[in-house]
């Protein structure tokens, strides 16, 4: 990756955040804000190529959010390699580089927590109790801390750019969200930080998750049920290997209702668990 002319600054609290953005603000500079957990990959620098395009100043989050983990998940051995993420950043023109410690955004007083219900409690939020609360509150603090003009998201993690959008039009939040297309490997596998989990035989076998959901859709498209087009998926899902199937569903593709006729515009989420990892991914269903 060739070296940006732009010499990208870390800051850790919120002043100096805010400091900066006012800044970029008296001179009339538009901000885009991309949050992530860092390890980062080309999917997430996908999303800061977008964000240079779209707006004056990018500034990128990195923070490992407790409140989003389970009791029994990966917290304590979530990828951590902000060193690397600097330079992945610093290379691809970042301005901004917000990383807090869990201190900073969750000081020993804070007692306030953001509840999505409906769209955030189904799929992922039935099979990680209490996931999306804590994506929703410190999505919602990472908007007010910044006050940015956009906010992009990988449709990766489709539920979660749907509930983001749900909190910020209920909250009244003045944020474009903007969603970016899913960025995959050559095979079809939709890149993750997760992906670093998955031993070299697991990797061989990942793709089998989008092939499984791809074909569903296009039958669901031809005129299949989808009871019968996403039950033929699972057992093509297992039969490569994975564990455990959590979910496979065809949903509205805007308020992820059950899908209740193909003429709707539908998205295929699916959720299955291979060696140490939980792979997630969705496709949409196309227009017949």
């Amino acid at each position: 990756m060739a070296a940006a002319n732009v010499s990208l600054v870390t800051v850790r609290d919120v002043e100096s955040l805010r400091r900066r953005i006012q800044g970029w603000r008296r001179e009339g500079h538009t901000v885009a804000l991309v949050p992530t957990m860092g390890a980062l990959h080309k999917g997430h620098i996908t999303l800061m190529e977008r964000a240079k395009k779209m707006a004056d100043r990018v500034v990128a989050t990195i923070f490992v959010n407790p409140k989003q983990f389970g009791p029994n998940e990966d917290l304590s051995s979530y990828p951590r390699r902000e060193t690397e993420d600097f330079e992945m950043l610093n290379a691809a023109g970042v301005h901004l580089l917000f990383a807090p410690d869990v201190s900073v955004m969750y000081p020993a007083s804070f007692a306030t927590s953001v509840q999505i219900g409906g769209i955030g409690e189904q799929l992922d939020g039935a099979h990680r109790p209490g996931h999306f609360n804590g994506v929703a509150t410190v999505v919602t603090k990472l908007l007010l801390q910044a006050l940015p003009d956009i906010a992009l998201f990988g449709e990766k993690d489709y539920q979660q750019l749907a509930v983001i959008r749900r909190l910020v039009a209920d909250l009244n939040i003045p944020v474009d969200i903007i969603g970016v297309e899913t960025v995959r490997e050559p095979d079809g596998l939709a890149l993750s930080s997760r992906n670093a989990y998955l031993t070299a035989d697991e990797r061989a076998k990942a793709p089998a998750l989008n092939a499984a959901i791809a074909t569903a859709a296009r039958a669901i498209a031809k005129g299949e049920s989808i009871a019968d087009a996403t039950a033929a998926a699972r057992a093509q899902i297992l039969a490569a290997g994975f564990a455990k199937v959590d979910y496979i569903e065809a949903r509205h593709a805007e308020t992820l209702a059950p899908l209740g006729s193909n003429a709707e515009p539908g998205r295929i989420l699916a959720a299955a668990h291979l060696g140490r990892a939980r792979l997630i991914d969705n496709v949409a269903i196309p227009k017949a």
